[in-house]
């Protein structure tokens, strides 16, 4: 009984754990298909070799921005580095340049849909990251994803 007990314990502690994590896609086409389907923008995070990884600790890594994130957008991670293949780097360097995004890590949330084959993304708005903290960060988010309420 036990034993049984034991297992049953170990299994449930991996899922629980498993399903705190958030997701981040890198392709850009999945995330669109998924935002239409789910009804949710996207939050593209535009990443490098050498960016600050403070956002990533102090917000992403947070349970706030975990349970948020599940309920409101589609993650999207784009690393501009030298180490990410030539066609993926080609075109995250096309979406920083469409989004005019500075510097690195930004966040702009947009939506996207796709005709004839070519997409067009409408931008909601960026945001950078200001050492105040996941709540700060979503709240300010909220106001990009919101901007009547």
């Amino acid at each position: 009984m036990n034993r049984k007990l034991l297992i049953l314990l170990f299994f449930l502690v991996t899922f629980l754990t498993k399903a705190q994590n958030v997701v981040w896609t890198t392709n850009v086409t999945d995330a669109i298909a998924l935002s239409k389907e789910q009804r949710k923008p996207l939050l593209i995070l535009f990443t490098g070799t050498g960016a600050s990884e403070n956002l990533q600790i102090q917000v992403f890594n947070t349970p706030e921005f975990q349970n948020w994130s599940r309920k409101k957008v589609i993650l999207v991670k784009l690393d501009l580095s030298a180490e990410t293949s030539s066609e993926i780097r080609e075109q995250s360097i096309k979406l920083k340049n469409a989004f005019n995004i500075v510097e690195l890590p930004e966040v702009c949330f947009a939506f996207a849909n796709t005709r004839n084959g070519k997409t067009m993304f409408q931008a909601l708005g960026k945001l950078s990251y200001k050492n105040e903290g996941a709540k700060s960060w979503i709240s300010q988010s909220e106001v990009i994803l919101n901007p009547l309420e």
